[in-house]
């Protein structure tokens, strides 16, 4: 058995791993497979995840496994099971939690950023956060749970109507979950914007009504043509430190709703037009992680109402996560998954 330790300083060194049986409360997991999340990405250069990062640690929080042993008092899963993690623990106590704000807890704990996760062969993870799936379950989709809950989460806070519009801010793994619960919800029309060709291509595949390359085309101008006028509501799923927000704003319609959902660098500031925001009336929303959507999410994979296996781009093994990392953080993925070898 092994495991890839992040040590810090964009360092991983793969590791033996010799687990200890499940204690109370606990479930051994055998990992199928592992989604590199932006969020690794961001922590592996140095910033920090749902909660700070202590190393060693073994990351990983968008896993999925098979239930091989259960410590005391464990109920609710069995020997076998197919699972998917829901990472995110809170401690209920803080103001945030006590005002159902829980995914804004001051003293979060999670599976693959706080304690070991899903970068290896096997993991022990809290059994309360397990979410069974039914037998058959794809068990690489069953990785995206997480991901999905989370964007459900967004989807829930833009409360997008049936008939409206929506414009989409970047064509990887959540941009293109986005589109497609967009279209779930009703959205009359959507439009993807990104300036990667094969993202692009891949989210007229996915029911995009236009694909826009913002490098080499006015967003405003051609969402505005595409949707009839600006758009209902923009999620913005690109982070780090670029200019999609303001984009969001130049390309809302009157009284628009606009979700930052990308995870944005540390120190990236929100520039742009406050008398645009004044003058169409725009509402302006943030999303973080997945409070009580982990169950919904697995239900929707478990129905097969959305592609997500053309997602998954790359696969490597867990002694390959530098790889994995960096190819995460390139255009040429979408979504990369670490899948341990079979012994």
């Amino acid at each position: 058995m092994r495991a890839a330790y992040f040590l810090g300083s964009r360092t991983i060194e793969t590791r033996p791993l010799r687990l200890r049986a499940p204690g109370p409360g606990q479930a051994l997991l055998r990992v199928h497979a592992c989604g590199v999340c932006g969020t690794d990405v961001h922590i592996f250069a140095g910033g920090k995840g749902s909660a700070s990062v202590t190393p060693p640690v073994i990351l990983g929080h968008e896993l999925s496994g098979t239930v091989e042993a259960l410590g005391p008092g464990v109920t609710g899963l069995k020997a076998g099971d197919l699972v998917s993690v829901d990472p995110n623990i809170y401690c209920g106590t803080c103001p945030p939690c006590r005002q159902g704000r829980k995914q804004l807890c001051r003293a979060m704990e999670a599976v693959g950023v706080t304690m070991d996760g899903g970068f290896a062969d096997q993991c022990l993870a809290p059994a309360a956060q397990c979410v069974v799936l039914p037998a058959g379950t794809d068990p690489e989709l069953a990785a995206l749970t997480e991901p999905l809950a989370c964007c459900l989460h967004g989807i829930d806070r833009a409360a997008i109507r049936p008939g409206e519009t929506v414009l989409i801010l970047g064509g990887s793994t959540i941009g293109l979950m986005m589109l497609q619960l967009a279209r779930l919800c009703g959205a009359a029309r959507v439009v993807v914007s990104e300036p990667v060709a094969a993202r692009r291509g891949l989210a007229l595949e996915l029911g995009a009504d236009g694909a826009v390359d913002p490098l080499r085309e006015d967003l405003a101008q051609r969402t505005e043509a595409l949707l009839g006028g600006g758009a209902n509501v923009v999620i913005e799923c690109v982070g780090g430190r670029t200019g999609a927000a303001a984009q969001a704003v130049d390309a809302a319609g009157p009284g628009g709703r606009i979700l930052l959902f990308g995870v944005p660098h540390p120190e990236a500031l929100l520039e742009t037009s406050l008398c645009a925001i004044y003058q169409k009336e725009l509402t302006i929303l943030g999303s973080f992680v997945n409070p009580d959507t982990h169950s919904r999410a697995a239900a929707l994979i478990a129905s097969g109402r959305l592609r997500l296996k053309e997602l998954i781009t790359h696969r490597f093994p867990v002694d390959r996560l530098r790889e994995a990392i960096e190819t995460q953080a390139g255009p040429e993925s979408i979504k990369v998954l670490v899948v341990p070898e079979e012994e």
